[in-house]
């Protein structure tokens, strides 16, 4: 690895658990900071304080800290033991990957998984098991891993966060994978584990 900057998600998959853990941490916590220099109260600036876990507003006294965003992520997987995988608005051509999205104010994570899946792409989940876990610092997530069963498979993808998706076997994802017509998500990320998870072992891309 040279000795130049490098974005935390291509770097993650080469560190070890430890350092892994530091560097999500210090770009949560410089995200957080470059997002909230005023106070949410009064709209005073604030210092740091802490050691930079929270900030300060010396005009009302109020302290603020590090807030975590709840999301969901999750490998929808069918009768035929199929994976669900879509395509992003925002993603380069031919990049796939597991379904996610924010939890809403007042539902479970179990609901936002089947309303996300239904929402993106017309698919109705039933079963939902949570998997783990993995801290997101862009700019500061907490992704919730789960499998979810499908009881109905028709995609309609809503067109404008998901433009499209489609069930993989494991011998198609593996072709389109070898000829490069699919590019799965980073090894630093919950998303690779989900899919590795249901594929058996690791996707050798």
């Amino acid at each position: 690895m040279d000795d130049g900057w490098t974005s935390l998600r291509v770097v993650g998959a080469a560190l070890d658990a430890r350092d892994a853990g530091l560097a999500t941490t210090a770009v949560a916590l410089d995200a957080w900071h470059d997002r909230h220099p005023r106070c949410p109260r009064c709209g005073a600036p604030t210092r740091v304080a802490q050691a930079g876990w929270s900030r300060v507003c010396d005009v009302d006294g109020s302290e603020h800290y590090p807030r975590t965003d709840p999301a969901v992520i999750m490998a929808v997987v069918d009768d035929a033991d199929r994976l669900l995988l879509g395509h992003a608005a925002t993603w380069p051509e031919g990049r796939y990957s597991t379904l996610a999205g924010f939890v809403e104010a007042g539902e479970s994570a179990e609901q936002a998984v089947r309303r996300e899946v239904r929402e993106e792409t017309d698919v109705v989940v039933d079963r939902v098991e949570y998997r783990g876990s993995q801290p997101w610092p862009f700019p500061g997530s907490l992704m919730l891993g789960y499998r979810a069963h499908a009881v109905r498979t028709d995609i309609t993808v809503d067109g404008e966060e998901m433009t499209a998706a489609r069930w993989y076997t494991r011998a198609e994802l593996t072709a389109d994978v070898r000829a490069g017509t699919l590019l799965l998500p980073g090894r630093a990320s919950i998303a690779r584990a989900l899919v590795e998870e249901w594929f058996g072992g690791p996707v050798d891309d």
